[in-house]
């Protein structure tokens, strides 16, 4: 067996082991995504993220979820991926570019006073609010649309950025059963590639309290695409005008979807937890 060596990361308590390939080639991530992201048998995650670089940016990354499916991107994943190459010396440009499944996205980091990476903020692209592939509609759009599942009638608002979202408002956050009433949801036939859920409810300072089911993981402390995906939703139906906290499990991840670019940029923490190595 061969030695891997590890980063434990997190961005708002979304966590994941990361790995610099070009020191330690996996060939089977999605077993090794598997076996190491089980609590008390493994590392324990979310999932596992592979660093490479990259011909069309300066770094690569891939994610797997701790099912073994590669997900198309990350945002609270990314944001480490900046902390990671940058704390390392593997670049000394607080601007970074990584390459994703869903694009290419830049990083704008932020360091504190011993010049040590605390969060970014990420321009996560325009998002799609049309995708047929993901959302089985004649146009592949749905806002404030209906869903029936779990027995229940569910009102939502699609949103892909690059994988997709469906965000639910709801008046009493607390009193929805995430791990009851997820799975159906992810798994409707609604969703071909199946889907991220989120409950949000906007509360009277504005903040949107939110939680994620994420399709391919379950219950998480936050995803970023996530937070994107309900500040959108927020804006399309009127309740934001498109700069919004997203308050999760994991701590506050700040949107804004500037109407300049139609960019949405996503600014949070990204902390280390601890390093380690594993036999692969």
């Amino acid at each position: 067996m061969s030695t891997i060596k590890f980063t434990k990361m997190h961005g708002a308590g979304n966590d994941y082991i990361y790995v610099d390939v070009q020191k330690y080639p996996i060939a089977d991530p999605a077993k090794a995504a598997i076996a190491w992201s089980r609590p008390h048998f493994g590392v324990g995650s979310d999932g596992l993220i592979l660093i490479d670089r990259s011909e069309v940016a300066d770094f690569q990354m891939r994610m797997y979820n701790n099912d073994g499916s590669e997900g198309m991107m990350c945002g609270n994943g990314v944001r480490c991926i900046g902390k990671f190459v940058y704390d390392k010396g593997l670049t000394h440009s607080k601007t970074v570019s990584v390459e994703t499944r869903a694009g290419i996205k830049i990083l704008q980091l932020q360091t504190d006073a011993d010049d040590r990476v605390t969060g970014a903020t990420v321009d996560m692209g325009e998002p799609i609010l049309a995708n047929k592939e993901q959302l089985a509609t004649a146009d592949g759009q749905m806002t404030a649309g209906t869903v029936e599942a779990n027995g229940k009638t569910y009102t939502g608002t699609f949103v892909s950025m690059g994988n997709p979202h469906f965000v639910i408002f709801v008046d009493n956050i607390d009193s929805i059963d995430l791990a009851g009433e997820g799975p159906a949801l992810e798994c409707h036939p609604l969703f071909p590639q199946k889907c991220n859920i989120e409950f949000a409810e906007v509360r009277e300072d504005g903040v949107i309290r939110t939680r994620v089911w994420e399709r391919g993981t379950g219950i998480t402390m936050a995803c970023g695409t996530g937070a994107c995906a309900t500040a959108v939703a927020a804006k399309l139906n009127r309740l934001s005008d498109g700069r919004s906290t997203i308050a999760m499990d994991g701590g506050d991840l700040h949107i804004e979807w500037r109407q300049g670019d139609n960019h949405i940029y996503m600014t949070g923490p990204a902390a280390t937890a601890f390093e380690g190595e594993i036999e692969l």
